[in-house]
C-alpha cells in the first residue's frame, strides 16, 4: 500500500512538473511557431496552431533587412564582458564577508540588495549626462560598466551565499603552509566553489543578454544588442507579428541553447550547499 501511494505521488508530481513547465514555456513556443506564419496568420481569430502553411520567408526578410551577426556580436561582448569583469570584483568582495566579516558586513549586503529596487528610470539622466561626457554613447565599453554595476548586487549575494558554505578551517590550513591572500583566493576558494560560480556566471549572462532598459537607451547604432534588434521591428506604422517574432527567435536562440547545454551546471550551483 506504501508503496503504490508512494508510486502515484510521484506520477502525480510528474504530471505536474510538465504541466508547469510546459506553462512557462508556451511563450517562447509561440514566439517560435509565430515566426514560421504570414503575417495574416499570426494574427488570424482563432489564432492556429500546428496545422498552417510554414514558411521561412519572415527569416529572410529580417536577415535582408538587418545585420543580425553584428547584433549578435554586440550582445556576446556585452553579455560576456559584464559578467567576467563583475565576477572579478566580486570574487574578493565575496571573500571579504564571508570570511573576514565586520558588523557592518550584514547592513553592507543589505544595501546592495536595496540598490536593485531602485527603478532604473531614476537614474537614467544622471547616467546619460555622464555618458555623454565621457564619450561612453552607444560604446560597448559603457554598457559593460552599466550592466556590470546592475548585476554586481546580485553576483556578490550569490558567491557570498556560496563561500559560506566553505569550511573556514581550509583555508586556515591553506595559510599554515605559506599561500598568500592571493593564492588563497585564487588556487583554494575559488576551485572550490567552481559550481556556484559557475552558476552566478550563467545567471547574469541571461540578466546581460536580456536587458533591454539600458541597452536601447544608450545605444543608437554602433553598439546596439539583440534587443534593439528585436525592438526595431516594431514601428509607428503597426506590430508585424510574425518578423518580430522571427528577430525574437534568433535572439533567444543562443541564450537558449547556453541554457540547455548548461542546464545541470545551472542547477548544482544553484542547489550548492542547499543539502548537507
Amino acid at each position: 500500500m506504501a508503496r503504490s501511494v508512494k508510486t502515484n505521488r510521484k506520477i502525480v508530481n510528474t504530471i505536474a512538473a510538465w504541466a508547469v513547465g510546459l506553462l512557462i514555456f508556451f511563450p517562447i513556443l509561440w514566439t517560435i511557431l509565430t515566426s514560421f506564419k504570414t503575417e495574416a496568420q499570426a494574427i488570424a481569430d482563432p489564432p492556429v496552431f500546428f496545422f498552417f502553411d510554414w514558411t521561412l520567408e519572415n527569416y529572410a526578410v529580417v536577415q535582408e533587412r538587418s545585420n543580425y551577426v553584428r547584433y549578435l556580436w554586440n550582445s556576446v561582448i556585452i553579455a560576456g564582458g559584464s559578467t567576467l569583469l563583475g565576477i572579478i570584483i566580486a570574487i574578493p568582495a565575496a571573500w571579504s564577508m564571508a570570511f573576514v566579516p565586520s558588523k557592518r558586513t550584514k547592513d553592507i549586503l543589505m544595501w546592495m540588495l536595496s540598490t536593485k529596487m531602485l527603478p532604473a528610470v531614476g537614474v537614467l539622466y544622471p547616467i546619460y549626462l555622464v555618458f555623454i561626457e565621457l564619450g561612453l554613447l552607444d560604446t560597448r565599453v559603457g554598457l559593460v560598466a552599466v550592466l556590470m554595476l546592475c548585476n554586481l548586487p546580485i553576483i556578490v549575494w550569490m558567491l557570498y551565499t556560496y563561500f559560506k558554505e566553505i569550511p573556514g578551517e581550509i583555508l586556515e590550513a591553506a595559510r599554515m603552509d605559506g599561500a598568500t591572500l592571493k593564492d588563497e583566493i585564487i588556487y583554494v576558494l575559488t576551485p572550490m566553489a567552481i559550481p556556484g560560480i559557475a552558476s552566478t556566471v550563467l545567471l547574469n549572462i541571461i540578466l546581460a543578454w536580456n536587458e533591454a532598459f539600458w541597452t536601447l537607451n544608450l545605444t543608437a547604432a554602433q553598439a546596439a544588442p539583440l534587443t534593439a534588434f528585436i525592438a526595431s521591428y516594431s514601428s509607428p506604422e503597426g506590430l508585424f507579428y510574425a518578423k518580430l517574432s522571427a528577430a525574437s527567435t534568433m535572439a533567444i536562440a543562443p541564450i537558449l541553447i547556453l541554457g540547455w547545454f548548461s542546464q545541470k551546471q545551472l542547477v548544482r550551483g544553484l542547489t550548492f550547499g542547499a543539502v548537507k
